[in-house]
């Protein structure tokens, strides 16, 4: 049985999963396996894994699409290891992410995770350091000291300092959650570090940056923006906290993420269901309601640049 097991799960990636996979293959810790589990790719993913010739790898490969969720849960069900990481077929390991992070489960066996912080790279996967830094100090990873993580519910569901790919889990730890929900497409992780939160575990964070994630196009739009909403809201759905603080915060994201899905239908011409979330999360804000309901009388085929007019203008 292997140490760690790591899994990549991927979907129409053939152009960045061999760097993906190769920042596995360059760890310093080598007592590990790697599961690729392919979501009914159409493009060369299948050539590029019959290309591998490495024992330590596995390729699950669905005939058809299954969905983010559940594709995840094919890697994670056929893991062995002791220990278990998910990254995305476009991110990347640094070479000593699994030594740094799987020494600490070693010697903290109270903590059920170790998170890290991670860098930021562009589309060719350059790493940009002013990016890498904005990006900690958004998220609260450049406030936090290596050491177990207190409060926790507030660091990964209100603060969000933690990233499912720069995170190294015990496995019993998951066995207990379940891991992934199924025939979830958005907000997956999330939903994970809030039950582990929610379990009574103990996380632990390490302050330094051993993964990379990838900004790019592919991950924009409105196509992708509407599934995510109504994920997200869903998500924010299935909570009801305790913590009177806590609440209160979910309570006010679940009426911005309203409003925000109602303007991104009413744009893309789903104006009856757009308007009705527009009007139940219009205390987000009460401008971008007015806005959004005086644009969704306007013609269907011009709604779309009317507005990107209006968020250009906000923007300035």
């Amino acid at each position: 049985m292997p140490k760690i097991s790591v899994c990549i799960p991927t979907f129409n990636r053939a152009h960045f999963l061999p760097e993906a996979i190769a920042s596995v293959q360059a760890q310093g810790e080598s007592d590990w396996e790697l599961i690729v589990c392919d979501d009914g790719s159409r493009d060369e993913t299948s050539e590029v894994m019959a290309k591998i010739n490495d024992p330590r790898i596995r390729y699950i490969r669905h005939p058809q699409n299954i969905g983010k969720s559940n594709n995840m849960r094919s890697g994670y069900e056929a893991a062995t290891g002791k220990y278990f990481v998910k990254f995305d077929d476009d991110d990347r390991l640094m070479p000593d992410f699994l030594e740094k992070t799987s020494r600490v489960l070693d010697e903290n066996p109270g903590a059920g995770l170790v998170g890290t912080d991670h860098w930021v790279m562009d589309e060719m996967g350059k790493i940009q350091y002013e990016w890498s830094q904005t990006n900690s100090e958004k998220w609260g990873r450049s406030q936090l000291k290596s050491g177990m993580l207190p409060d926790l519910l507030n660091q990964v569901f209100v603060i969000q300092s933690l990233q499912i790919g720069a995170t190294l889990w015990r496995s019993d730890a998951l066995r207990d959650l379940d891991y992934m929900r199924q025939d979830w497409q958005n907000c997956e992780d999330n939903d994970l570090f809030v039950r582990f939160a929610l379990s009574g575990r103990s996380a632990y964070y390490l302050s330094e940056r051993l993964m990379a994630y990838r900004f790019h196009a592919e991950q924009q739009g409105i196509d992708r923006a509407i599934p995510y909403l109504t994920d997200k809201l869903n998500y924010l759905d299935a909570y009801r906290f305790e913590e009177i603080d806590i609440e209160s915060i979910r309570r006010s994201r679940f009426s911005e993420t309203q409003l925000l899905l109602g303007l991104r239908l009413i744009e893309q011409g789903e104006t009856d269901r757009g308007r009705e979330l527009v009007h139940l999360g219009r205390s987000a804000s009460n401008v971008k309601a007015i806005v959004g309901l005086i644009l969704s009388h306007l013609p269907k085929e011009f709604r779309r640049s009317a507005f990107r007019l209006v968020r250009s203008i906000l923007r300035k």
